[in-house]
């Protein structure tokens, strides 16, 4: 096993003094926005505050295991014709490589139903018509539709690459160009197709990826994250961290650099412009334009000056939107390889019953009612090159969704010193949830050696977000309305980028990166587009999927089981 620590360490004097462009936040919006102005000849300083870089996905160490805190699978990343697939191919130079996880890749339980989300359109289909035979034409139709909801998403967020004034004549006219659906809950849209609430509860029984019910979600959001997996799920081969590896020598190829223990204290702002950054250590960092990949509130609230944000009218944005859900995150390690152990790459989603929007209010008002979403991933049976680095071991993560009222008793300690009371509150919660795990694969048990329970407060102290969100700002459909969640700021030269200029998910962070590297252009923003159509990625076999790998693995633990 190796250091999976990503990125050089800042020091003053390590860093030049001026670039092109700084970006603040190394998650792989901002990476993404760093590379593709690395490709078109820009010097770029990407400034990380953690200790590793890649934000959402980088990995957490332990007791001589790792797992991913963030990315616990893609889609359409296996196939090299997808438009995602094509932009990490380019921003890595073909770097990256993609192991196919088993074609069930989301199992979902509500109470002791279980139904499967096979990869496929017409597997997809066919599985819940089997399953619902009354409703064929309802999930037919369903499928149909986020099909039409993302091949239309680029001209919904058409205007994210437009300068700001042009974007609001856009969007007033956006209504008449897309579907209406982009502009109703998830909960509307299936109740329009179907009034089985079995089958509606089934549907959203991914949810938790962009983390609101049905009720309180855009379907735009929903139809995103069902059909990005229709076809399947992949995982980063070597761990979610060689995401960030793989595009960090990208940026330094045109004298750019990717720094950590990075902590940018204010952005500079001078005559209504972003000239640079100031540290928190004192020294300062000059560019032409800087890029925040923080948040929007983060940024507005913690690194744009008090007086500022009233000129420019951003003191107002945090009234507009809401902070996003935060969870707890179980990381579990076990002995045993995952052949040993039988597990297998398809994820669980287990809910009590349907009820849905019922069962996370109970909870997040009494943390004693079960549990509205357990989501339990396999990591170690995901990673093909997993053995080699950590041989015999295997790991597990189990995620539910959390209010940060629980933790406020502890808000202002530090991290690793909260005490025991901190201690013994989250292993309460870790208890039940490896209880739950230990119903689904019994065989873990005996073989567990290691768990840890992150809270709100861990998330809020390694992503510096408000919250203890994990999606940035909360995905309702008021949400898409809101003209300054755009890559664009009011402040000459300050760009925003990643997801909240977009959608949550590595998915929808990489696409803001894409369209805030247009918008960072202006008239020449086309540049991105002939980039990602023409540039020739070196070594191309390097990223080439490895999809037989998934499928021997699969094999393999259907022999075990």
């Amino acid at each position: 096993m190796g250091n999976v620590r990503t990125g050089r360490r800042y020091r003053p004097g390590r860093a030049e003094e001026f670039y092109d462009v700084i970006v603040i936040g190394s998650g792989v919006g901002g990476l993404t926005t760093a590379a593709l102005l690395s490709l078109l000849g820009k010097k770029v300083c990407v400034l990380e505050q953690h200790y590793t870089a890649g934000g959402y996905t980088h990995v957490y160490e332990r007791n001589g295991f790792e797992w991913d805190v963030g990315v616990h699978y893609i889609g359409e990343v296996h196939n090299p014709r997808s438009t995602l697939r094509r932009v990490f191919d380019v921003i890595s130079q073909g770097r990256m490589q993609w192991a196919e996880m088993a074609p069930v890749y989301d199992r979902i339980f509500l109470g002791d139903h279980v139904y499967d989300f096979k990869a496929g359109r017409d597997n997809f289909i066919q599985g819940l018509q089997e399953r619902f035979p009354e409703e064929s034409d309802a999930i037919t139709r369903y499928v149909d539709l986020i099909r039409t909801m993302s091949r239309m998403a680029p001209r919904f967020f058409a205007g994210q690459a437009m300068p700001p004034t042009l974007s609001r004549l856009y969007n007033l006219v956006r209504p008449l160009l897309v579907p209406k659906e982009f502009f109703k809950t998830t909960r509307e849209v299936l109740e329009g197709l179907t009034s089985n609430q079995e089958l509606i509860s089934v549907l959203t029984g991914q949810w938790g990826d962009y983390g609101l019910p049905p009720k309180e979600s855009a379907f735009l959001m929903h139809a995103m994250v069902a059909k990005h997996y229709l076809a399947g799920g992949a995982y980063p081969v070597g761990g979610s961290s060689s995401i960030a590896r793989s595009i960090i020598p990208t940026i330094q190829s045109s004298g750019g650099e990717v720094f950590t223990y990075a902590d940018v204290e204010r952005i500079l702002v001078e005559n209504n412009r972003a000239t640079g950054v100031q540290m928190k250590d004192g020294s300062k960092l000059y560019a032409n334009q800087i890029v925040s990949n923080a948040g929007v509130l983060p940024t507005v609230n913690r690194l744009i000056p008090e007086s500022l944000r009233e000129i420019f009218g951003m003191d107002q944005w945090m009234t507009k939107v809401e902070h996003s859900s935060a969870h707890l995150c179980l990381y579990a390690g076990f002995d045993g390889t995952s052949e040993e152990l039988g597990l297998d790459t398809t994820n669980l989603w287990i809910y009590p019953d349907g009820q849905h929007e019922a069962n996370v209010t109970n909870f997040l008002n009494d943390p004693d009612q079960p549990f509205p979403l357990v989501y339990i991933s396999f990591p170690s049976a995901k990673d093909p090159d997993w053995e080699n680095r950590y041989p015999g071991k295997s790991t597990v993560e189990v995620v539910t969704v959390a209010n940060k009222e629980w933790f406020e008793r502890w808000q202002d300690t530090t991290w690793g010193q909260r005490g025991e009371d901190y201690e013994a509150f989250k292993e309460q919660f870790a208890n039940r949830m490896l209880d739950i795990l230990f119903q689904h694969r019994p065989q873990l048990k005996d073989r567990l050696v290691f768990h840890e329970l992150s809270s709100p407060l861990s998330t809020q102290w390694f992503q510096k977000n408000e919250q203890g969100e994990i999606y940035g700002v909360e995905h309702y459909v008021n949400r898409f309305r809101k003209p300054f969640l755009h890559p664009v700021t009011p402040i000459n030269g300050l760009y925003m980028t990643g997801a909240d200029v977009m959608t949550a998910g590595v998915g929808g962070a990489v696409m803001g990166g894409v369209m805030a590297t247009s918008a960072m252009l202006g008239l020449k923003g086309k540049q991105v587009l002939n980039l990602l159509k023409t540039y020739q990625v070196p070594n191309p076999e390097l990223g080439a999927d490895i999809s037989e790998s998934a499928k021997s693995r699969e094999k393999k633990t259907e022999a075990v089981t």
